[in-house]
């Protein structure tokens, strides 16, 4: 079988076979993390990344290229989650950007779409490390850069591509240490390569699985603290929240973009108007939603419609607050802005009802809950900065597996001043927030919130999912294990045991403050027994407790 070029009919079906090919071995790639712990892994984040594009994708009955192009793109962009996810949005953003002028696929096409794809993903990665699914994705991009004036063949030139991706794929361990002491690949560059195979399967004609159904894992909930008791619903000025995607048809540009922000402001308030290449976001109050609708419809087709009635919203909250006022629930609701932008505000991704409380009296106006077991994704982040009202946001993703996605959705929004704190754990978020000085500078904050929180030891508890080996460590699936900054720094069978001596590796003669917080499986009282035993040890040391309600993580601990 010999084919020349990929036509649109083809595309749609090799995306969506992609995509339904790492759905399937996702569970497989999650296996591959060097880290057993139970959070959101490679396989899961990336599987919904690509699954955020496939379902517009699926939705093409007739589609262009330059229909399929918009989909990939802004899909899996608004839908990254994790570094993984961000990485596979960015190698398709770089992918699609080259292909997209083309009607016809060919492997010239093809291959300059690869180098594409690469460069895009490699200039979104701050620090890109070898050994990865830069790595792999590289590989495959030179390969086929080589069979580019070596042949004409889509089935030969796709073979090939994967052959060298399966070889560099094999050699990552012996790039990173620490894969070839767990025995694994990486799992990111085993992620893109099953799409890349399933995608091959479907350019080959063989009987794949194309059907795309809603993600089964449930996304982050977003939250965000209100008071509703004083707000009447007269005090509603424009009824609706209107919000939908403009995907790009005619001509955008500076001029047209100021135009359409002046006419949703005659007819409305609280308007976000986000752009990124070949969609356009908005967000508007107004009572005729018809009226910000056929505006849009002279820019483009529109997608991801919504329209919410915030007068009924509203009576439907008053309600349910008196019943569950008692358990100060987080509210959901979106609240009309009366007043101005305030100069700052603050995101930041929680884990937990303790730790909620703990953000929230630190003055934090929306809170991201689900970082520890799902990653939340790029557009989690923008909805957060779409509610708070507020000149400079900052945000606080506080899990290296976040920070990406929030930096991307900071590239997405250009109506506000986004800050990203890299804070890598719950603790280095509460500490970046302590030290935030309000009659100081955004630049002057930002520097002294990374200095501060860089000086904070952070100590998780969890348990092992997986059997591995990591630095020297056995770990069995069921071993409690206590996780440093960079490591896993100990590991037993006793929760106690194990947290304590976790602490032993982080105190030293600097250290004066530690703060515990315990989880949703770990009673008062044992959090206090191990406070105990920490004084005891450590008299010259303050100790807190807090309440932090996490799931999966029994201590949340911090040495100062």
């Amino acid at each position: 079988m010999t084919l020349n070029t990929i036509d649109a009919k083809l595309l749609q079906k090799m995306f969506l076979a992609g995509a339904k090919s790492i759905e399937v071995k996702k569970e497989y790639i999650n296996e591959l993390n060097v880290f057993p712990v139970p959070d959101g892994d490679t396989g899961t984040n990336m599987t919904l990344t690509i699954m955020s594009a496939a379902k517009e994708v699926s939705t093409f009955e007739n589609p262009t290229v330059e229909d399929l192009c918009k989909a990939i793109s802004s899909g899996s962009l608004r839908g990254a989650r994790g570094n993984s996810g961000v990485i596979l949005s960015q190698l398709f953003r770089g992918l699609t950007k080259e292909i997209v002028e083309h009607k016809q696929i060919n492997v010239i096409v093809l291959a300059n779409a690869f180098q594409k794809a690469v460069e895009t993903a490699y200039k979104a990665v701050m620090k890109p490390k070898e050994g990865t699914i830069l790595t792999v994705a590289r590989g495959g991009a030179e390969r086929a850069a080589e069979l580019a004036n070596e042949t004409t063949d889509l089935v030969y030139f796709g073979a090939e591509v994967i052959k060298r991706m399966e070889e560099v794929l094999a050699r990552t361990p012996e790039m990173l240490p620490v894969l070839k002491e767990a025995g694994v690949v990486d799992s990111g560059g085993q992620g893109l390569l099953e799409i890349v195979k399933g995608a091959y399967d479907a350019m080959l004609g063989k009987k794949v699985d194309i059907t795309i159904t809603p993600a089964t894992t449930s996304t982050p909930s977003t939250m965000r603290k209100v008071d509703v008791e004083n707000i009447a619903t007269a005090d509603i000025k424009f009824g609706y929240c209107t919000e939908f995607i403009i995907m790009v048809e005619k001509e955008y540009n500076e001029k047209k973009e100021h135009e359409f922000k002046g006419y949703l402001e005659s007819i409305g308030d609280s308007i976000v108007v986000v752009s990124d290449d070949d969609i356009i976001k908005v967000h508007v109050h107004t009572n005729d939603p018809g009226l910000a609708i056929q505006r849009a419809l002279t820019y483009g087709s529109l997608t991801r419609m919504k329209i919410d009635n915030m007068r009924e919203e509203h009576n439907e909250r008053l309600i349910a607050d008196a019943s569950a006022q008692a358990a100060k629930n987080i509210e959901t609701v979106e609240v009309k802005k009366k007043e101005p932008r305030k100069p700052v505000g603050f995101v930041a991704v929680s884990i937990g009802a303790g730790i909620n409380d703990i953000f929230s009296g630190l003055g934090v106006d929306y809170l991201i809950e689900g970082g520890q077991t799902m990653n939340p994704s790029t557009e989690d982040m923008l909805n957060a900065i779409d509610n708070v009202n507020a000149d400079t946001i900052f945000i606080l993703p506080n899990n290296s597996n976040i920070i990406l996605a929030a930096e991307q959705a900071k590239d997405l929004t250009e109506d506000k001043e986004i800050v990203v704190i890299p804070s890598k754990t719950v603790p280095q978020g509460i500490t970046a927030i302590i030290n935030y000085v309000f009659d100081k500078s955004t630049e002057e904050n930002q520097k002294r919130m990374i200095e501060e929180m860089t000086r904070v030891k952070t100590g998780q508890v969890t348990y092992a999912v997986r059997d591995t080996n990591i630095d020297g460590k056995e770990i069995k699936q069921g071993n409690i294990m206590g996780i440093g900054d960079k490591t896993i720094l100990s590991v037993g069978t006793d929760i106690s045991e194990t947290t304590l001596e976790l602490i032993e590796n982080l105190v030293d003669d600097d250290s004066e403050l530690i703060s515990l917080y315990y989880g949703a499986e770990v009673t008062e009282e044992d959090a206090n027994q191990i406070a105990d035993q920490i004084t005891e040890k450590y008299p010259m040391v303050d100790v807190e407790i807090h309440m932090g309600g996490q799931p999966i993580y029994y201590y949340v601990l911090s040495v100062e």
